[in-house]
């Protein structure tokens, strides 16, 4: 298997996808095509000894950076000869001469660059980018979480289908349930969108359980919650903000008095397994589904042991066949069941 990592993509690049390369390609035995500026790479990659074997480089003078926007953002992306680290990563991809591209760059552009270069999936009018959410007993896989902010009901459908593969896929959950986000868990609450989005869930061959707030979604009673890509990068951002504020409180709280340090200290165990719940480093990245190709998209902040995550669910997807899955469903469900929307 050969795994593509956008050595320009994190806050601290390179030094984070350069230890990431080295480390997956040791655990998990696979060649890691390090996609960058060629020296700069190999320099780093010399103090590894032979423990870089199986780390290829892939050399990419350029880069999309986060001051990159607008039409500056869209020319990197498309251009046919672009030598930006996405761009021929993605590349790689495209010509089957990878399976997988991970990045932790920009949002924006790893998405604007896949779109362009990948396109997408037959049936699926726009793709949508995945996060998994630490809820009562797992994850819940919600989606859109911020490739599309404005949506039609038709997306959401698509949404719900390629999330129900990828949560059976990777998440090995037997047909899972699928919930609408609203404001209210009766038929007819929240906006025109969720209303019009309701009867096609409805309808549809899907475990669909009917509309969610967020204490059922955090309560662990949907496998996949789908929303439009405003509301969901909002929930996203909120909720991870909330977490970091019970983590650092707690923190700050146990070692505020010598009784409470001692008591810190019996329960660090359960404190350390709620970190490590919480903490995005432990699935890496998240997956744009829709587009021709498995794209996984990580934080900036991601360090070396975050990107070694999303490797390992990049390799996932590939081993499970997620693209294959995705396909099927598309063609046994969205193109019999949902009404052609305008494009």
């Amino acid at each position: 298997m050969r795994i593509v990592l956008d050595a320009m993509g994190s806050d601290d690049c390179p030094e984070p996808e350069v230890q990431a390369a080295v480390q997956a390609a040791a655990q998990f035995g696979d060649e890691i095509l390090l996609v960058g500026p060629e020296d700069q790479l190999l320099t780093r990659l010399q103090s590894f000894d032979g423990s870089a074997r199986r780390v290829q480089i892939i050399p990419a003078p350029e880069a999309i950076t986060m001051q990159d926007k607008g039409l500056a953002l869209a020319l990197k992306a498309k251009r046919p000869q672009a030598r930006n680290s996405m761009a021929v990563g993605i590349d790689l991809v495209k010509r089957g001469e990878a399976q997988a591209f991970v990045t932790a760059g920009n949002t924006g552009g790893a998405m604007a660059t896949a779109f362009y270069r990948l396109g997408t999936m037959p049936g699926v009018e726009r793709p949508a980018l995945t996060a998994l959410f630490p809820v009562k007993d797992g994850y819940c896989v919600v989606l859109d979480i911020g490739a599309n902010p404005d949506c039609k009901p038709e997306y959401l459908y698509q949404f719900a289908v390629m999330g129900s593969v990828y949560a059976e896929k990777v998440l090995s959950v037997r047909n899972p349930r699928v919930g609408l986000l609203s404001n209210g868990e009766e038929p007819g609450k929240g906006n025109q969108l969720i209303k019009d989005t309701f009867p096609l869930l409805q309808s549809s061959q899907l475990n669909f359980i009917g509309n969610v707030e967020g204490k059922e979604l955090f309560g662990g009673e949907a496998d996949i919650v789908v929303t439009d890509g405003f509301t969901g990068n909002i929930l996203l951002k909120s909720s991870e903000a909330v977490a970091k504020l019970i983590t650092d409180t707690l923190r700050e709280e146990m070692m505020s008095t010598f009784r409470t340090k001692i008591g810190g200290a019996i329960a660090r165990p359960a404190f350390t397994a709620i970190r490590r719940k919480l903490d995005p480093r432990e699935v890496g990245a998240a997956p744009l589904l829709g587009v021709a190709g498995l794209v996984f998209i990580g934080h900036g902040r991601s360090d070396a042991y975050a990107l070694v995550s999303a490797i390992q669910v990049a390799r996932q997807a590939v081993e499970r066949d997620l693209m294959g899955a995705i396909a099927d469903a598309i063609a046994s469900q969205l193109k019999s069941a949902a009404p052609a929307g305008p494009r």
